[in-house]
């Protein structure tokens, strides 16, 4: 999967946007302003950082070679994943929407509320 078929993947999904709130290439995407996937644009590979179930984490991890700890981020809720290893574009966005998901059912009621409302 390349960069531009996970930023359409990802803008496509409700409430989304994209910034650069670090650097000017550090892509970050957004759901009611919460992070839920960040990618760095001038990196040798391709990896996205998405946010994980703490159990099912360690469980890709141990399966996945192109799943490791989050990068810079709280390695018990982050993964760093290979976008451009073995793993399957469905799997891929799989853990897309798992991260999607994680974070819209982590947003305040009121929040959320206004989410739905979209």
């Amino acid at each position: 999967m390349d960069i531009e078929s996970l930023r359409q993947y990802c803008l496509a999904k409700k409430g989304v946007e994209e910034t650069f709130p670090f650097d000017e290439v550090t892509l970050v995407f957004k759901v009611m302003g919460k992070i839920f996937a960040i990618t760095g644009l001038d990196s040798a590979v391709f990896t996205v950082n998405l946010k994980c179930d703490p159990d099912r984490a360690i469980l890709l991890r141990e399966e996945y070679p192109e799943i490791q700890p989050g990068w810079h981020m709280n390695k018990a809720h982050w993964n760093t994943v290979d976008f451009e290893g073995s793993l399957s574009d469905r799997f891929l966005l799989e853990l897309v929407d798992h991260s999607y998901d994680l974070i819209v059912a982590s947003l305040p009621k009121k929040i959320r509320q206004q989410w739905t409302e979209l």
